[in-house]
């Protein structure tokens, strides 16, 4: 038996509402994966139930959707077949996700068949569910009309979001640290990260701005970013103010708080003068590196590098359960003979999210931090720069 209006019910309060009128026809598919996209910003649970909802604003054959946490908005637009009535309700995320997942791609007809209830016809049946007034919806603040605005190659910034934002910090004491500095200026666009032990660097010398600017962004918004922005998207253009910052590419535009503070000067940090030089295989490097830390004591990853010309000896060790491995690998160094201690787990994040065939490391000493580059014949020479300090051996 088909549903009715009758088998949903809103509470008592909201059944005074004005009636709000819609009615389209959409391809089920399109309409979901239009859907899946934005999804990222609904929250699990909401202290504002609201928000738990799709927004859905029907204008002429196009439906622009909404979904947002307060911290995080994405909008996207999906063509519709036709439409008969527009209209603006927020209709309940996880249902109607849910539904359409379920459906094989048809044409599906969507109406509100109630003050209180839309209508989701397909070929075979049809399902009720419950919609919510479009005005108890949040309004979404964008920038401010001085907002700088910048163009973004999407695969570089896909990139250079994935290159950085392992190095982010968790950091109540310094808010800045947990997020991606995008720094940009008239030579090129530099994308920052660090949890005070590792820094990573990632250059887009084909974005410049007139002059010098910047903002932080959260990495949770930008782990939204890198996941729903594809290669093919093209241009990204970037809208930035004090507060915010607004990303348009496709269909698509994502809206989220930046994080107000001053990022440190990280290019005082970066080493100039390391004299001592490993040049590597960087898969090689990784795997031994990867095999040795199996054996490190598991609070500390402490590993060793013994490093002389021609070979490096890497070595861990957990006393406490009387475990050690070793393993010598021939390389290119020069310089002065070096016994060098790092956490493993940073220096294996570091090299894994490189994509270059050699690595080169530069030393200072044993106290001083490491600098770790593509070697200057890859294609990411002068892309990728990161910064390891080391543990005390």
């Amino acid at each position: 038996m088909p549903f009715t209006e009758a088998t949903l019910r809103r509470p008592e309060n909201n059944e005074l509402k004005k009636h709000t009128n819609m009615k389209l026809n959409v391809s089920s598919s399109e309409l979901l994966k239009g859907l899946m996209d934005i999804s990222k910003a609904i929250p699990a649970k909401s202290a504002l139930p609201i928000l738990e909802n799709f927004l859905f604003d029907l204008k002429g054959n196009i439906l622009e959707v909404t979904a947002s946490d307060s911290e995080l908005t994405l909008r996207t637009e999906i063509e519709v077949d036709t439409t008969e009535e527009e209209g603006r309700i927020a209709v309940p995320a996880r249902h109607i996700i849910d539904l359409l997942k379920e459906l094989p791609d048809q044409p599906v007809s969507i109406c509100t068949a109630s003050d209180s209830s839309i209508e989701c016809k397909w070929t075979s049946g049809n399902s009720v569910l419950p919609f919510f007034p479009a005005e108890d919806y949040p309004e979404i603040k964008g920038t401010s009309e001085d907002a700088e605005r910048i163009e973004f190659p999407a695969e570089s910034l896909i990139e250079g979001i994935n290159s950085t934002i392992y190095a982010t910090a968790d950091d109540e004491i310094r808010p800045a640290m947990n997020g991606i500095f995008f720094d940009f200026s008239p030579e090129s666009t530099t994308l920052v990260a660090s949890d005070s032990h590792k820094l990573i660097c990632y250059t887009a010398k084909e974005v410049k701005t007139p002059e010098k600017c910047s903002f932080i962004l959260h990495k949770k918004p930008a782990a939204v970013l890198k996941s729903i922005l594809g290669k093919d998207d093209g241009t990204v253009e970037i809208a930035f103010d004090s507060s915010t910052v607004l990303f348009t590419f496709g269909k698509t535009t994502m809206v989220c708080r930046l994080i107000v503070g001053k990022y440190p000067k990280y290019r005082d940090v970066i080493p100039q003068n390391n004299s001592s030089v490993l040049k590597i295989d960087r898969a090689m490097f990784l795997n031994t590196v990867r095999r040795v830390a199996v054996c490190a004591n598991k609070a500390s990853n402490h590993i060793k590098l013994d490093l002389k010309p021609g070979q490096m000896e890497i070595t861990a060790q957990d006393l406490g359960f009387a475990i050690a491995a070793y393993e010598k690998i021939n390389c290119d160094y020069s310089g002065d003979e070096l016994t060098i201690g790092f956490k493993s787990t940073f220096l294996t994040e570091i090299l894994a999210n490189m994509s270059c065939e050699t690595v080169v490391m530069k030393f200072a000493d044993a106290r001083r931090a490491a600098l770790i580059i593509p070697s200057e014949e890859d294609d990411e020479s002068g892309k990728i720069c990161g910064i390891l300090m080391p543990i005390m051996v």
